[in-house]
């Protein structure tokens, strides 16, 4: 039924390494969170009593459960996008519509395909969240629901990101709508929840996988009468996958071959001869545009590089921005203070902000490699320095609508006075303490977006694959971030370090070993190395000193501390990377001999 496209991946997959990879880091990923669990409630520093594993193994099943389903919707999502847009620039989508190849089999093969590892995880932890069984307060029925609920959600995220490169040309559109519409759609399903009476809790409820997963996460659900209300969205996912699945195979052909076909421009009878020659050289219709200054920075923001209507990409921002404001600014601006209230505008604005600047910088390479424009490049005068600069500006130029929104949100929660609040025997501190957390604060975040714009690029370059650089780019910011709050959250759930010390080494050895993977790659150095060891330390050090300074309160600490640090370790971390980059890329270009002279 889904055709050879799928069986050909069903048959490869257990024959790559790497989906043993995955599965060992899941079931490790779900040891750590148990570990965690366990430390975070201080079972360790008293004697074992009766029914302590009843009460532990339900914390355990709910924090993995969260855990699962937020990583492998976005991953689903993006596998998806990123399988189809992928073919789509190398030109080889092409060939598939001209085989005899039905649109079922050509939708459902790749899009299926692409997320089979994915779908074999909740499989692989399967076991052991039903060995939580046995230790009481966790049905079987629930660990089924939660199972069946991140199927369903990882059926429809990778639908709508298989829609959304099916129906685009580019992969940095498909990717950028794929994450503005599962934003989207989420926001939306919090809306409908206003609807009065509890005719909206069950319609959010229905609509959002996150609010059913609450329902099938409490075990009173069967005897409040709520199972219909999962067993509602279990259906409603299904065949919201299941309608854009349809939609891709109805329009399949409809939107690919997309644009216009190139035709040779025709030359008029009394043009002279040099004319004629440059016409031939120039196929593409239209006027002859000169090219200034840097020719990549020029391309970057002169041309339609990164697919045609933009605008769309920038209006689901402006209307996901727009949603996210009213939601956090509202209660803010009506004079409303409570604990990191900056913090539920900032921080969503934010993740989503980088996770566009990431696809933005990766594609930026990932685009020349599968068009076969960057072997060109060995025959042109351009220097390391023009290609590395003129893309990080175009990245920049680009992207300036997703980088100023946390900018001017900080400089909003700032004038409310809800950066930093000074000790009440000190009121004389109050603007210039406010004032430095917010030069802290904007100075933090252009290093972090200088940071993901560089490694983009970095990983881009280094990658075999695009697709294996698109993932490892995207799924680093991703865990940076998602990395970042459940370290903050560990630490508000106990209030106290001392009894979590072990889980946030083990979080720091996992961020510390992915960073050098995703930093060093095959060509490993001391200054990559260097860097992939301070940056989960300098994130780890912020989060914890922001907990403890206790924001918000007449208890906040210093910024200028966190703010050294993270610009110092990320600073280096873009140094580091900077560096091999001009000068391996000029290497690679021919122009020098490297080491052997």
């Amino acid at each position: 039924m889904l055709g050879p496209i799928f069986t050909r991946e069903w048959l490869i997959l257990p024959r790559n390494g790497r989906l043993q990879a995955q599965r060992s880091a899941w079931i490790g990923l779900f040891w750590v969170i148990a570990l965690t669990t366990w430390l975070g409630t201080a079972e360790w520093s008293r004697p074992g009593q009766y029914l302590d594993l009843s009460r532990l193994g339900p914390l355990i099943f709910q924090v993995f459960s969260v855990v699962q389903v937020v990583l492998l919707v976005f991953y689903a999502a993006l596998a998806a996008a990123s399988a189809v847009a992928l073919e789509k620039d190398r030109r080889t989508f092409i060939l598939l519509l001209i085989t005899d190849l039905a649109d079922r089999e050509i939708v459902l093969g790749k899009i299926i395909g692409s997320m089979l590892p994915l779908l074999s995880l909740p499989l692989a932890s399967l076991p052991l969240m039903a060995l939580l069984v046995l230790t009481g307060g966790v049905g079987a029925w629930q660990v089924f629901a939660v199972t069946a609920l991140t199927w369903t959600a990882m059926l429809a995220s990778g639908a709508l990101g298989g829609l959304m490169a099916l129906w685009r040309e580019r992969t940095f559109p498909a990717l950028a709508l794929t994450a503005l519409g599962l934003v989207l759609y989420l926001l939306l399903a919090r809306i409908a929840g206003f609807i009065p009476g509890s005719t909206g809790e069950a319609v959010s409820t229905i609509l959002d996988p996150f609010l059913a997963l609450a329902v099938a996460l409490d075990p009173a659900t069967l005897i409040l009468g709520r199972g219909g209300w999962l067993l509602g969205h279990l259906a409603w996912m299904a065949g919201l996958g299941a309608g854009l699945l349809g939609a891709g195979m109805v329009m399949l052909r409809v939107w690919n071959p997309s644009g216009k076909p190139v035709m040779q421009r025709e030359a008029p009878d009394d043009a002279p001869a040099e004319e004629v020659d440059r016409m031939k050289a120039h196929a593409a219709p239209g006027k002859v545009r000169p090219v200034e200054g840097n020719p990549i920075l020029w391309r970057e923001t002169s041309t339609r590089a990164y697919g045609r209507r933009p605008f769309m990409i920038q209006a689901g921002y402006l209307i996901v921005l727009g949603l996210i404001l009213y939601g956090t600014l509202v209660p803010v601006l009506a004079g409303q203070r409570f604990p990191f209230a900056a913090a539920y505008g900032l921080v969503p604005v934010l993740v989503l902000s980088l996770l566009l600047v990431a696809a933005q910088s990766v594609t930026a390479i990932t685009t020349e490699k599968d068009l076969g424009a960057l072997d060109l490049l060995l025959v042109t005068d351009l220097t390391a320095g023009e290609f590395i600069f003129g893309k990080l500006l175009g990245i920049l130029r680009n992207t300036l609508l997703y980088i100023a929104p946390p900018l001017l949100l900080g400089g909003v929660y700032a004038l409310y006075g809800f950066l930093a609040t000074p000790p009440a025997r000190y009121p004389e501190l109050g603007q210039s303490m406010n004032a430095m957390a917010l030069l802290c604060l904007l100075g933090g975040l252009l290093v972090v977006f200088a940071f993901c714009m560089v490694l983009g690029i970095h990983i881009a370059l280094r990658s075999p694959t695009s697709r294996a650089a698109i993932l490892t780019a995207l799924g680093s910011v991703f865990f940076l971030t998602v990395g970042t709050l459940v370290t903050i959250a560990l630490i508000l759930v106990n209030g106290r370090f001392e009894y979590q010390w072990a889980s946030f080494l083990a979080f720091l050895g996992a961020g510390i070993g992915g960073m050098w993977w995703v930093l060093n790659g095959e060509r490993p150095s001391g200054a990559l190395t260097l860097a992939s060891w301070l940056c989960p330390l300098a994130v780890f050090y912020t989060a914890a000193t922001v907990v403890v300074g206790k924001p918000g309160t007449g208890e906040t600490g210093d910024p200028l501390i966190p703010f050294l640090v993270v610009a110092g370790a990320f600073g280096f971390a873009i140094a580091a990377m900077l560096v091999p980059l001009l000068s391996e890329f000029d290497v690679a270009m021919g122009r020098t001999s490297g080491g052997a002279d």
